[in-house]
C-alpha cells in the first residue's frame, strides 16, 4: 500500500477543518497509508526548517506558492509514478510564514495550488481532497469530471 505523509506546521482548531480533513483521511484508507505530523510553530521559517526536514520520508512535494501549478491529472500521474515505483512520499504545508528556503532545498517537487495565499488549515484540506482525486483519476473513477 502507498505511504503518504503530510507533514504540517500547526495544529488544526476549527473542528469543520478536522471534520473535512477525518472525511478525506478516511476515504484515502482503501489507497494509501496516510499520516499527518503536525509540527510546532516557530517565531520564523527558519526555526521550523529542521523539524520539517527531519519528519520527511521518500519524495518531497513542498507546497509554496513559487512552485509549479499542476492540474489535478498532472498530479495524479506523478502520485502514480511514485507510485509505481513503491517511493513514500511526503508532502509539506508550512505555517502562515511560510517555507524556508532549506525545506525548499530538500523537496523533489515545488507545488503551488495558486497564485492566492490560503490558511494552513484550510490548505490541508485541498491537498487531502487534491490526493485523493488522484487516486480517484488513476483508478478510471468517475469521481474526477
Amino acid at each position: 500500500m502507498q505511504k503518504i505523509n503530510i507533514v504540517c506546521v500547526g495544529k488544526i482548531k476549527e473542528s469543520f477543518y478536522r471534520q473535512a480533513v477525518d472525511e478525506y483521511l478516511k476515504r484515502l484508507s482503501r489507497f494509501a497509508s496516510v499520516t499527518v505530523k503536525e509540527l510546532a510553530e516557530g517565531r520564523t521559517p527558519s526555526d521550523e526548517a529542521q523539524p520539517i526536514i527531519k519528519a520527511c520520508r521518500g519524495k518531497i512535494i513542498a507546497l509554496c506558492i513559487e512552485g509549479a501549478k499542476y492540474s489535478s491529472e498532472k498530479l495524479a500521474g506523478q502520485i502514480k509514478e511514485f507510485t509505481d515505483k513503491g517511493e513514500e512520499i511526503t508532502f509539506v504545508i508550512g505555517s502562515s510564514c511560510g517555507l524556508a528556503d532549506a525545506v525548499k532545498a530538500q523537496a523533489h517537487i515545488k507545488l503551488s495550488f495558486s497564485d492566492m495565499t490560503f490558511p494552513h488549515q484550510l490548505m490541508r484540506v485541498i491537498l487531502l481532497e487534491q490526493i485523493y482525486r488522484a487516486f480517484m483519476i488513476n483508478t478510471g473513477s468517475e469521481y474526477h469530471k
